[in-house]
């Protein structure tokens, strides 16, 4: 799954291009930018991914992976935002790095208001200030928080035995949730909360690749599943206003499942997994470029330009950080004694669970690409 993940995390940076080279919006489908529904793919793949992780796994060890998993290279890349990016900027903007890390909204407080995932300041000392798309040096990592929160909510309805033996609940959680972002209009005014809008958003997707996972050992992988899929995913899309892609979750989640076994990838892709890095390193790399008008000489050149210095940033934080961390935690696992199935579930694998968490018919590579599932 590597290649399509990639793929979507490339599709991000397409869509974001537009606003940050200040083109307008860019290509939209019902409403939502190209971006949105990659990120949608991202939640629907990671739904099948996680479960599976989650019904192999102990509730300790579980969160222990998701942490692992998603939380130090994103701390890492607030750091490299103000020990790197945002300095240029400043120097940039004013000349000099004076007062730098006392103006306003400083880089401590960039990173301590969003250690715990959620953004709240997406600025450092005013920069970028001189971009098209102003005041954001990383828009793209607010969709983390919900990506976990979308993991307690797994962990917790997970260590449920009737939900392990049974793909109902999962389904019924599905249609809860697609039918409470369908009423968001009537919700909204009785809650207001913005987090509870854009969780409702995305929950749906998350728990359709959930249902996918529940159901895989039945229905398996087929060519012609997953060209039905792909063609339901867009029926529902475009008949259903609104909160068709919702709908659609579980046939997003298989039409993706079904691409990434048969779409041809490079030995490269398929051992080091690049799309995360790439995905919350695409947005100051292509604020910086802005900031040195790269977007003026075309949106080819920047898009081109902006993705080359993605990947090498990607490919840093998968080498340096993410795969390091992976490989600590399986070493923790292989030395830890194995604890007898609880409840009907089977003992965990491993730190990254590939077998089990993509399904019956898939088997790890090797050592990187076990890493980089988990």
């Amino acid at each position: 799954m590597n290649m399509i993940r990639l793929g979507l995390a490339a599709l991000v940076l397409f869509a974001h291009s537009f606003y940050l080279a200040g083109a307008g919006e860019g290509p939209h489908v019902r409403g939502e930018n190209l971006g949105g529904w990659a990120v949608a793919g991202f939640f629907a793949l990671s739904g099948f991914l996680i479960t599976g992780s989650r019904f192999t796994n102990g509730l300790g060890e579980y969160l222990v992976h998701r942490v692992a998993r998603i939380y130090p290279a994103f701390l890492v890349c607030l750091v490299v935002t103000v020990a790197a990016f945002a300095p240029l900027g400043y120097v940039h903007q004013n000349g000099t790095l004076a007062g730098y890390w006392t103006t306003e909204t400083t880089p401590l407080r960039f990173v301590f208001s969003n250690l715990f995932l959620e953004m709240k300041n997406y600025d450092v000392a005013f920069t970028p200030a001189v971009v098209p798309f102003a005041g954001s040096w990383n828009g793209s990592l607010w969709s983390l928080y919900y990506e976990f929160l979308c993991y307690l909510v797994i962990a917790a309805i997970g260590g449920i035995a009737w939900v392990r033996r049974s793909p109902l609940p999962l389904a019924l959680a599905f249609a809860v949730s697609v039918i409470v972002y369908a009423n968001m209009p009537a919700i909204t005014p009785l809650l207001a909360d913005t987090n509870f809008a854009l969780l409702a958003k995305l929950l749906p997707f998350f728990l359709g690749g959930a249902v996918i996972q529940a159901v895989s050992k039945w229905i398996g992988l087929h060519w012609a599943a997953g060209i039905g899929s792909i063609f339901g995913a867009v029926f529902c899309v475009v008949l259903v206003p609104t909160w068709g892609g919702q709908l659609a979750a579980p046939l997003i989640a298989y039409g993706l499942l079904w691409v990434s076994s048969v779409l041809p990838s490079p030995r490269l892709i398929r051992v080091h997994d690049v799309s995360y890095g790439f995905y919350i390193y695409a947005w100051p790399v292509q604020q910086l470029l802005a900031l040195y008008g790269v977007h003026n000489r075309g949106m080819a050149v920047y898009i081109l330009s902006s993705g080359a210095g993605t990947l090498v940033l990607a490919l840093a934080s998968w080498l340096l950080v993410e795969r390091p961390v992976m490989r600590a935690v399986r070493r923790r696992r292989q030395t830890s004694p194995v604890p007898a199935a609880v409840g009907g579930a089977a003992p965990a694998t491993g730190a990254g669970d590939q077998s089990q968490a993509a399904g019956p018919q898939a088997q790890p590579e090797s050592e990187a690409a076990a890493v980089s599932k988990a």
